[in-house]
Formats: structure tokens, C-alpha cells, sequence
């Protein structure tokens, strides 16, 4: 695929089974040029394989939920410019209603057992702020004061002013008279007018953020994630809450203290809780590659179903479904890969799918499971998983492969200790010996998937052979391969690497080993960086959104008051022995560095410092700042920026690496 291509990716959600059998709903969701924006709709599949319908008509509706009678269907609604509100439709179709008016939209919601009710999450904008005095701007603001080390997030900004809060609402009549809204008669009065939403009430108040939310089986209550605790600004810990419908104090679910960051918190249909959790120690703060476990709650303390060293549920957007036996449904990440796997009440685990599929949401009932996926042909499809055999009932994916989608070749390659490096190599159809590109994946505890992958996608389709792997630090291989690096940046990590290179360019005989380029976004950016302090192989570099100076990082970065510390230690000495800027004068390889306006991740100035000293040091480099744009970019940034994104790593290449697809 070109850069151009990119609308052709449609990304699809978690399915949301019917309750009255016969049909999955899922969001469809595409980049649009033309909008420069995310554009998608509800799609109605039938579970027969009749093929998809488009159930909705919105500019971007996602995340649809079915009420558990099937009468209803809710899900979110965003118009252009505005942020997501709750709507709700009837199951057979019809006009949406809008339930929220929230300043600053909804982002989670969730369904009571018999219907009426819907709780759901929106940030709550303090007076003044925001937009809620209409004519006054940001910069006419009041101050900000803050006491904590954190205080601002990626993708959002200031949040302490804008706490995400608990709200509950009625669910509406959708077969009611529609809201007119009245205008005046003679006199210049207009008769009263009914409100067109139904009035949400705010169960929390509280200096907290509150998520995934879900009401108790008894629907008395509603359950939700929140740190509370007084060291909240300090560790990682989370604890579930429960809040009464009807208001008043919130009650912790599990005992304290405990060790528990809580990613998600779901019940079964009998009233048992099940946790999705990472052990974090008891500082709190022991994050680096803690693989993500399945917990059960039992009398206010979590027992552990799965195995911490080899399982891991971490895989972001994971969740857990409930099951008709008592078991759950979890998504594992592996190898590349993110398997179903299904946990019994007893702890046996049973993976119901394989090969280099990587499942991203899960829905089951009444012995049917549908999962949402990818894999090397297509960025989401919906498919029935029974009995081990996978049924593809959506093809999404056709828009790509009709634009060209180049498969990748696995490898494993032993590294100079013998540790077994493993990854893909994607190969040009061209006959001709190719240039490479050595592409290294963020996190670090993250890793690069067997499936699509459009970066990889728009090399290969310029003339490059692409090389990426899973090396020590990745996620996926189990706790200890993780753990590898805390402490030790730039060491194992940086010999598997360069180690699978090698051996991919010795087992693909139409790469150039004498054309190699190396980049990387994020913890890729900073070990492509530091590489290129002490190895000259290559012909140019790009650093993108890159970590790169541990020192800065603290008190400009959103998690800059805890990742460097774990990942990188405290001793100035030690934080100096992985940092590229404090080697920064051993790099002499061309180097672009790629960054964003607004990350708060990795901020501007880990790329402005690194790029000034790569100039004064006389090395050929160039900076390119995207306006607006934050850590995500390259995965939901503008759609324009993301295809110009592409067009400058291009050009670049195209000035050190040409090909006939990509030069000068």
C-alpha cells in the first residue's frame, strides 16, 4: 500500500452479540481525507455469513453495546469538531436518541440488567474552564496550581481540572415524540420548552478519575475503577469501588493495601469478579514488564488464575467476557499475536485459536463466540471461533489486499549469547537486490505483530525490505524476557537487534546488506539513537517521538515521575550510561528527527536538544514538528498528518536510500 492508501485501513471493534440471536454489531471505522478525520459507522453482521449491513449513518459511531433484553442498542456518537455523546437506537433500527449533552463528551458507558438505566463516564470541566464561558479562551484562563507531579496527560493535556466522573441516567423511550424545540409567538416569548435530554445525575465528585464503568448484578450498585488511595500521585496501585445507584460513600472491593494496578474489573453473570491486573510491588511503581494476569475477587482479597511469567493479558483494549460454563474469555499476547483463551473457574486454560491472528475484542453467548481481529491481510474482520475452527464472516480487508498487501516471512535468529531473536522480514516483489530499513517498535514493552501493520505495509511498497523484531524488552515472551533491560537500556536489546539483522540479511538474498537504514518511534526513537552513538553501518536514521534523555524526562513528561526510574534507575551515573544524548556526540549517521507538538509522552524537547546537538556536531540532520498532533500520530493522528508523516520518512529515504519506487 502507498501512504495515499491509508483510507483503505478500516479498523473494526469489539462485536456486541445480539441478546435475540442471529447477528454480531461492530464499529467499522476508516481515516478519511477528506474529513482529516476518523469517520465510521455501526455494521450489523449476521452471524450466518449473509454478509455485513450498515446499521448507522453517523459521522463516527462506536462502541455499541446491546441492552441485555435486545430490545436497544447504545452506543457513541461524535459529530464533527464535537466530542462523543451516548445515544441509543432500537435493536431493529430506527432514528438514534441522544441521552448525553456532557461539555466534553462521554467515553465509557454501561447497560443495567433489566435496561432502564445506563452509567456512564465524562470528564467534568471546572467553571471557567474549557469552553464553559463562551467567549473566553484557553488563554485567558485562570492559573493552574498543582502540588503532584502529575498533571498533565498525552492526547489530553491539564487533567486535574477535568476529572473523568461517575454519571447514571435513564434509558430513554426511543418510540417517544421527538424533541421540537418551540420558537416565540407575537408577544416574543416561546412556551416552555422539555428538555431533548434526559437529565444525567453525577454520582462522584471527588479529586479522582473514574472508569469502566458497570452496574453490580443487583443493579444497586455501579462498579468502577478509581485511585483513591492517599499516595495516588505517587505509585500505579488502583482499587474497584462501588458507588449506590441512588448516591452516597463509595466502597473499596478489595482489602488495603495491596499491590494491584487494575486495568479491568468485569462480573460474571453469577456475581463474581474478575480482575485484568499487573503486579506493581510494594513500592507500587515495579510496572517494567509485569505481564497483565486474570484475578478472581474473593472476600475482598484477588487470587490469580493465570501465570504471571508465561501469560500475558496486557494487550491494550483487552477485556473480559463471561462465559455460559462459569469460565472467562481473555486475550493473550504472544509471539506477535493475540490469542482467545479461555480460563475455567478452576484455572485450566484452553487457547481457541492460533496462528498469526491477533484477536481484539471477544464476545460470547449462548454458545457463540465472535471475536474481532487482524492479521497480515486485513487491519479488522469479524469471525465465529467453535470448537477450534475459525469462520471469517466480514471481509474488510478486501480494500487492502485490492491496494496490495505484501505478507511477512518469519525468522528466528540465535543472537551472539544464543538467545533465540524472533520477527519478520517483508520482502518487495522487485527482482532487483533492495535496500533495507531495520524498524524497532516502541513500549518497550510492546512488540510488533505478525499482522497488518502499515508502516511496514508503505516500505516495503516503496522498494525497501523491512526487518523488524521482538528483542529482549518486548512483550509477549514471557516476564524475564521483559525485565531484561530494566535498568540495562541499550545492552541486549541493542545485540538482538543488530543480531537479527544480520541473520536476516544473511537467509534474504535480495537485500543489500551494503544499504541498511535503521528507525524507530518512542523506545524504538531512543534505541535507534543510542545505535547510532557507537555503530556507523548505516547509511541514515530516523528518530521519531524518541525517549532520549532520561534526565529531561522528569517533570516534562506525563509518566516522566516513574518510567526513567524503573526503567533507567536513579544513579546519575547508571541513567547516564543508557542515555543517547549524553553520548549523543559519538553519532555521525544522517539522522532525521520526526516529532509532534503536543507530546506529552516523550516531549518536543527530547527531540529539540537531541537535534541541536546533532547540529552543532556537525551531523546532516533535519527536524520535522507536527502541529496539533501528540504521542499517537502515527497511529491516530490527522489523516493528512499521517500521510504526510509518510511522505517525509519517504523523502528521507529517498535522499540516502533510493529506489525505483522512492527517489529523488
Amino acid at each position: 500500500m502507498k501512504a495515499s492508501d491509508l483510507e483503505s485501513i478500516l479498523s473494526v471493534s469489539a462485536p456486541a452479540l445480539d441478546p435475540q440471536g442471529g447477528r454480531a454489531v461492530v464499529s467499522v471505522t476508516r481515516p478519511s481525507l477528506a474529513a482529516d478525520a476518523v469517520v465510521g459507522q455501526l455494521w450489523s453482521v449476521p452471524l450466518d455469513g449473509a454478509g455485513p449491513e450498515r446499521l448507522t449513518r453517523g459521522f463516527r459511531d462506536t462502541n455499541p453495546q446491546f441492552a441485555p433484553d435486545g430490545q436497544l442498542l447504545a452506543f457513541l456518537r461524535a459529530a464533527p469538531g464535537k466530542p462523543a455523546q451516548l445515544h441509543v437506537v432500537s435493536a431493529g433500527g430506527g432514528e438514534p436518541v441522544a441521552v448525553t449533552d456532557a461539555a466534553l463528551g462521554v467515553s465509557e458507558f454501561a447497560w443495567s440488567a433489566d435496561a432502564t438505566r445506563l452509567a456512564f463516564v465524562a470528564r467534568v470541566p471546572e467553571q471557567g474552564r474549557y469552553g464553559t464561558v463562551e467567549g473566553r479562551d484557553a488563554g485567558a484562563e485562570d492559573p493552574r496550581t498543582f502540588t503532584s507531579l502529575r498533571y498533565r496527560q498525552n492526547g489530553l493535556g491539564y487533567f486535574r481540572d477535568r476529572r473523568s466522573q461517575l454519571f447514571v441516567v435513564d434509558s430513554p423511550d426511543v418510540t417517544a415524540e421527538p424533541h421540537i424545540e418551540p420558537v416565540p409567538d407575537a408577544s416574543g416569548e416561546a412556551p416552555a420548552s422539555d428538555a431533548p435530554v434526559a437529565p444525567a445525575r453525577q454520582l462522584t465528585f471527588d479529586d479522582a478519575d473514574y472508569s469502566n464503568p458497570q452496574f453490580t448484578p443487583d443493579g444497586s450498585a455501579i462498579a468502577v475503577l478509581a485511585a483513591r488511595h492517599p499516595e495516588r500521585d505517587d505509585d500505579l496501585r488502583s482499587n474497584v469501588w462501588t458507588v449506590p445507584v441512588d448516591g452516597g460513600d463509595l466502597t473499596a472491593v478489595l482489602g488495603w493495601p495491596h499491590t494491584l494496578s487494575i486495568a479491568k474489573a468485569r462480573f460474571a453473570d453469577d456475581g463474581t469478579l474478575f480482575l485484568l491486573a499487573q503486579e506493581v510491588g510494594e513500592s507500587g511503581r515495579d510496572f517494567v514488564a509485569r505481564n497483565v494476569s486474570l484475578y478472581v475477587v474473593d472476600d475482598g482479597s484477588a487470587r490469580v488464575m493465570t501465570d504471571a511469567e508465561t501469560v500475558d493479558l496486557g494487550e491494550p483494549g483487552s477485556d473480559i467476557v463471561a462465559c455460559a460454563d462459569g469460565g472467562v474469555l481473555v486475550q493473550n499476547r504472544t509471539r506477535g499475536t493475540v490469542q482467545l483463551v479461555e480460563v475455567h473457574r478452576g484455572g485450566a486454560l484452553r487457547t481457541l485459536t492460533q496462528g498469526e491472528s491477533s484477536v481484539t475484542g471477544a464476545a460470547s453467548a449462548d454458545g457463540v463466540t465472535v471475536v474481532s481481529y487482524t492479521d497480515p491481510y486485513t487491519a479488522g474482520d469479524v469471525a465465529i471461533v467453535s470448537r477450534g475452527i475459525w469462520r471469517q464472516i466480514t471481509d474488510f480487508g478486501a480494500a487492502l489486499r485490492r491496494v496490495g498487501v505484501v505478507a511477512p516471512r518469519e525468522h528466528v535468529i540465535a543472537g551472539r549469547d544464543g538467545y533465540p531473536v524472533h520477527g519478520w522480514s517483508l520482502v518487495p516483489e522487485s527482482a532487483e537486490r533492495v535496500p533495507v530499513v531495520l524498524m524497532i517498535h516502541g513500549g518497550p514493552f510492546a512488540a510488533y505483530p505478525a499482522a497488518f501493520f502499515d508502516e511496514a505495509q508503505v516500505l516495503v511498497a516503496a522498494g525497501y525490505g523491512v526487518v523488524m523484531c521482538n528483542p529482549r524488552g518486548s512483550a509477549g515472551y514471557g516476564q524475564q524476557h521483559g525485565r531484561a533491560i530494566r535498568q540495562a537500556m541499550g545492552t541486549v536489546d541493542e545485540a538482538d537487534v543488530l543480531d537479527f539483522l544480520d541473520g536476516v540479511l544473511a537467509a534474504e538474498s535480495r537485500f543489500d546488506a551494503d544499504r541498511v537504514g535503521i528507525m524507530g518511534g518512542s523506545y524504538g526513537g531512543y534505541l535507534t539513537a543510542w545505535i547510532t552513538t557507537n555503530e556507523h553501518r548505516f547509511a541514515a536514521a530516523i528518530v521519531e517521538r524518541g525517549f532520549l534523555d532520561p534526565d529531561a524526562f522528569v517533570g516534562t513528561s506525563d509518566i516522566g515521575d516513574f518510567f526513567g526510574d524503573e526503567y533507567c534507575g536513579t544513579d546519575p551515573e547508571l541513567v547516564a550510561s543508557q542515555s543517547p544524548q549524553a553520548h549523543v556526540a559519538g553519532v555521525a549517521t544522517p539522522t532525521l528527527v520526526l516529532h509532534s507538538e503536543q507530546d506529552y509522552r516523550c516531549p518536543l524537547g527530547q527531540a529539540e536538544r537531541y537535534y541541536a546537538a546533532l547540529v552543532r556536531n556537525g551531523v546532516d540532520a533535519q527536524l520535522t514538528v507536527f502541529p496539533g498532533e501528540n504521542h499517537e500520530l502515527s497511529r491516530s493522528g490527522r489523516p493528512r498528518h499521517r500521510v504526510q508523516r509518510f511522505e517525509v520518512i519517504l523523502d528521507w529515504w529517498a535522499q540516502y536510500l533510493p529506489t525505483p519506487e522512492n527517489n529523488a
